[in-house]
């Protein structure tokens, strides 16, 4: 697995039962399509998607992020700086946790401050402008990784919401 296979499969998530292809994923989420199909073949040896890897594996990308996220993809934080909010700083979680310092990925375009998170992958910044969907799933992952037990379980808990309404669809 690579950073970028959390990412793929996040907007999957995000798409719900709409129909789409490599090229429409590498298009939005700002990554070639030779990345997008060397991924969803990754996830597919992973069992995090179906034999056809149109489907996310709800349950099992779930388990992936409830317990191994944070030891793959450890958190690293920048310092102070100019970008979108993130993690716990982001609805749903921002009217849940009161937090004196807003998290955010760096971004010159961005117009919030404060720590900056390294995002999982660099094209997380692009694609988190064009679909508001995965911008909310990318920032519950996100408290995953730099979290306490309370943001975490928070957190976790929407995903859980979040992936049965997909594996339903």
């Amino acid at each position: 697995m690579k950073p970028q296979d959390i990412l793929v499969l996040a907007k999957i998530v995000a798409v719900g039962k709409k129909n789409w292809a490599g090229q429409d994923l590498a298009a939005e989420l700002c990554i070639s399509k030779s990345e997008v199909s060397e991924s969803l073949n990754r996830s597919k040896y992973a069992r995090l998607l179906d034999f056809s890897k149109q489907k996310v594996n709800a349950a099992a990308f779930l388990e992936f992020l409830e317990y191994g996220i944070r030891y793959v993809y450890p958190a690293i934080i920048n310092g102070k700086q100019k970008g979108f909010l993130t993690a716990f700083s982001v609805p749903p979680l921002s009217s849940k946790i009161v937090s004196q310092t807003a998290m955010v990925w760096a971004s010159e375009s961005g117009t919030a401050f404060g720590e900056s998170l390294k995002p999982l992958y660099p094209a997380v910044v692009p694609a988190i402008q064009k679909d508001k969907a995965l911008y909310e799933l990318l920032a519950l992952i996100e408290t995953i990784r730099i979290g306490r037990a309370r943001e975490i379980d928070l957190a976790k808990n929407e995903l859980k919401t979040r992936f049965q309404n997909y594996a339903l669809q």
